[in-house]
């Protein structure tokens, strides 16, 4: 069976929606065909909007930069959890139907995502609790990803909990609906190459037969 790719990454764009706080996107033409001979945009952004990855340095004092990650810990088996019944705070028990090794990519499905752009996007998000985040360092798992904002909210203990223990957060991913049904899958998520604590990515889910995976 081909290799199916589902994109699970949001489009970054001019004056998109920002956490509260944060500085806006910009995105605008530097040149154009009609004027320059080439067509060139300029970018100006954080390293927290859209889809995007959290490194340790983000919230840990002297933690790894993303550019020290070696690439390996960006790939890896893929799960997904159906976490759309959970309510306002996602337990540990969740957890519990999965099969999870060390090494794998979290993915936790709530919907929220159809949210974006909304006035509650940012604040009346579903978090972990600290809890699920203990549990997921014990089972040593590279990543998790969010079809939300964050993890949690301020004072923000699960972004020290994971990040503390060099796992990497994916924020404002989008189409986790899209492997609904999917069997085995594996997540390639590529930050930006940047001297910085987090930085933008792209995220995409790769499919295929037992035997390819």
């Amino acid at each position: 069976m081909p290799m199916a790719v589902i994109d699970l990454t949001r489009t970054l764009c001019d004056d998109m929606p920002v956490f509260p706080g944060d500085n806006p996107v910009r995105l605008k033409p530097a040149a154009t065909i009609e004027k320059h001979g080439f067509t060139n945009y300029r970018l100006e952004t954080g390293m927290h909007v859209g889809t995007h990855m959290d490194g340790p340095l983000h919230m840990i004092p002297g933690g790894m930069p993303l550019t020290d990650m070696p690439p390996e810990r960006f790939v890896g088996r893929g799960v997904l959890v159906d976490a759309r019944k959970c309510g306002e705070i996602i337990h540990s028990d969740i957890l519990e139907p999965y099969s999870i090794s060390q090494g794998d990519i979290v993915l936790f499905r709530t919907d929220w995502c159809a949210q974006f752009g909304t006035e509650t996007y940012y604040f009346d998000y579903p978090v972990l609790e600290p809890r699920c985040a203990d549990l997921l360092v014990q089972l040593k798992v590279n990543m998790i990803g969010l079809d939300f904002p964050s993890p949690d909210k301020a004072p923000f203990p699960v972004h020290q909990i994971l990040l503390g223990n060099n796992i990497l957060i994916i924020e404002n991913l989008q189409g986790l609906a899209n492997l609904k049904g999917v069997g085995k899958f594996r997540i390639c998520a590529l930050p930006l190459k940047l001297e910085a604590d987090s930085a933008p990515a792209r995220v995409i889910a790769l499919t295929e037969e037992d035997e390819a995976i």
